[in-house]
């Protein structure tokens, strides 16, 4: 895969679907929808097609899956995730109808591991670690959400501590002073040679120093170890302009929809 056509369709057969909620509490399915729960009280709705449905098919969809999830009293937040190649007739109308609010559209971003994976050199007074201590991985979920603008998720912190702590993500932080100031997840897809870099996030008082990109690095070097040969991320305007530098393409854009109780 070289262009950047083959990689989108190897992100919608690979990265899609039940692939996207392999990671959830519970999951299931509703027509062409895989739903799933996560901690945090979030569910999340993905697909890899909606089935060539007319816009008052996507319509009922949208007022079905939503009632689904919104039927259980502990779900505070859906996400339904939108790509801009989808063929989605009247998605985005029925979203906002069922009461959903389009957040920022992120790059979706695909290359080879070994494009990231550099030997970049650190500020003297940065220390950067690969975390699997409870603890410190706690500290780092905060310090992502702080990052983000979002409030502290005590239930996102544990569910990462058990994700780490089973052996298949990785939680990577940079350090100044013994304060986390950049974090990033490094998530490998079983029976794919893919890995998502995600939660990429740095303080605003620590950026343009180069910790973001050198914590990148680290993660694509971990990845080429464990044998995966692409990486993936989807990007906000901090990170694409790196990825890109390096030599990433960006196949399609996506918007998450959020519906809040």
């Amino acid at each position: 895969m070289s262009d950047a056509a083959d990689l989108l369709a190897a992100y919608d057969a690979q990265l899609r679907g039940e692939a996207e909620i392999r990671t959830a509490a519970r999951r299931f399915r509703l027509g062409p929808l895989w739903i799933g729960v996560f901690a945090g009280d979030q569910g999340f709705i993905g697909y890899r097609d909606l089935g060539g449905l007319d816009a008052g098919g996507v319509r009922a969809l949208v007022r079905a899956a939503t009632a689904v999830l919104a039927a259980d009293p502990t779900i505070e937040r859906i996400e339904w995730k939108t790509r801009q190649h989808d063929a989605a007739d009247g998605l985005h109308e029925a979203l906002i109808e069922a009461g959903y609010e389009p957040q920022e559209p992120e790059s979706i971003m695909i290359g080879a591991a070994e494009l990231l994976a550099l030997d970049l050199p650190l500020p003297e007074d940065v220390v950067l670690r690969s975390v699997t201590e409870p603890e410190d991985v706690r500290r780092a979920s905060f310090a992502a959400d702080r990052a983000f603008d979002e409030e502290p998720s005590a239930a996102r912190a544990a569910e990462l501590v058990e994700r780490i702590a089973s052996g298949g993500d990785e939680m990577w932080i940079a350090e100044v002073g013994g304060e986390i100031v950049c974090t990033g997840r490094l998530s490998p897809v079983p029976g794919t040679h893919f890995a998502g870099i995600w939660g990429g996030a740095t303080r605003e008082d620590q950026r343009r120093r180069g910790i973001y990109r050198a914590l990148t690095a680290a993660r694509a070097t971990s990845a080429l170890r464990r044998g995966v040969r692409w990486i993936n991320s989807d990007s906000t305007e901090y990170s694409r302009p790196i990825l890109e530098r390096s030599g990433f393409l960006k196949v399609s854009t996506t918007t998450p929809y959020e519906w809040h109780r």
